[in-house]
Parts: structure tokens; sequence; C-alpha cells
């Protein structure tokens, strides 16, 4: 097809679709930007509406925790709590008597033997009397006994008569 309008007319033509073009861009751009504006509005709104409800349930459990029977069952978990703690404190204050007796028990010559065991929890001392076939023998109990114990006294009656001894020694925590 042969175009015989003038090139003024040309021009105008051109220049119409051209500004019709850049009219229909402008429109696109401007709809997708309104598109993104609305798209992050409504993200604004629904995380505002998030926060809201978190609020509320926040505002809520305080209004549950400020409950005088609440408060009441808390204050028995803290004095439960504080009785458990004493408790605690004062089972790991206590002495082993199973540890220390065989500690006891692990120093004994097989030829002595034990007639009496005294144990004093007040001021954690015991007390032990028992037989010794001879002197020596005591000797090498003596030797085990002050290396678990270090404070070990035997009775000066236990060297005349090393027949039966008596030993008292305190317990080291």
């Amino acid at each position: 097809m042969i175009n015989l309008l003038p090139p003024k007319e040309r021009e105008n033509l051109i220049q119409e679709e051209n500004w019709k073009l850049v009219l229909i861009l402008g429109i696109l751009f401007l709809s997708l930007l309104m598109c993104l504006i609305l798209i992050l509005l409504s993200i604004q709104i629904y995380n505002s509406g998030k926060i809201q409800s978190q609020k509320v349930i926040i505002e809520i459990g305080e209004k549950e925790f400020e409950d005088p029977e609440t408060q009441n069952f808390r204050k028995k978990i803290i004095l439960i709590n504080q009785n458990f703690s004493k408790l605690n404190s004062f089972y790991q204050s206590q002495t082993n008597l199973i540890e220390i007796l065989e500690k006891i028990s692990g120093t004994f010559p097989e030829e002595i033997y034990l007639t009496s065991l005294s144990y004093q929890k007040e001021n954690l001392q015991i007390s032990l009397s028992g037989y010794a076939p001879n002197r020596e023998v005591l000797v090498g109990f003596k030797k085990n006994l002050e290396k678990e114990f270090p404070d070990a006294h035997f009775s000066p009656q236990s060297w005349f008569e090393p027949t039966d001894f008596q030993v008292n020694f305190k317990i080291v925590q």
C-alpha cells in the first residue's frame, strides 16, 4: 500500500501513534504502581491486625495473671519450690555413711575383727573397737586407717594389750 499523505500529515500520524503508545504505557505503569501500592497496603493492614490480636492476647494473659486465684497459686508454687530447695540442701549436707563404712571396711586386715562401731552424727565422730591377734596386724591396720582418715587416734591401752583395740576419728567432708 502506498501512502499518499503529505509528509506533514504522516509526521502528525506517527506523532499521534507515539502519543497513544506513551499514553497506554503510562496507564499500564500507573495501574501497576496502584496494584503494588494496594498490595503493600493490604500487607500492612494484615500485619497491624495480627499485632492487635497479639496485644489483645497479651492483655488477656496479663489479666488472668493478675487474677487473685492465679496469684495465690503462684505463691503456693514459689513456697513449694523453696521447700524443695531447702530439702535438697539438707540432703546435700548429709554425710553418706555407707561410703564411710566402705572406706573403713577396706582398711581392715583379714585377722582383725570389729566388736563395736559408734557413730556420733553431731560432731561426725566414729569410734571403733575390736580384736587384733597381734601388734603387727594392729600396726598395719593403723597405717591403712590413717591413709583414709589422717586424724585416727588409737587409745594407749590398745598398744599395751594389742588383742583389744579402740580407735576414734572424725569424718572430714
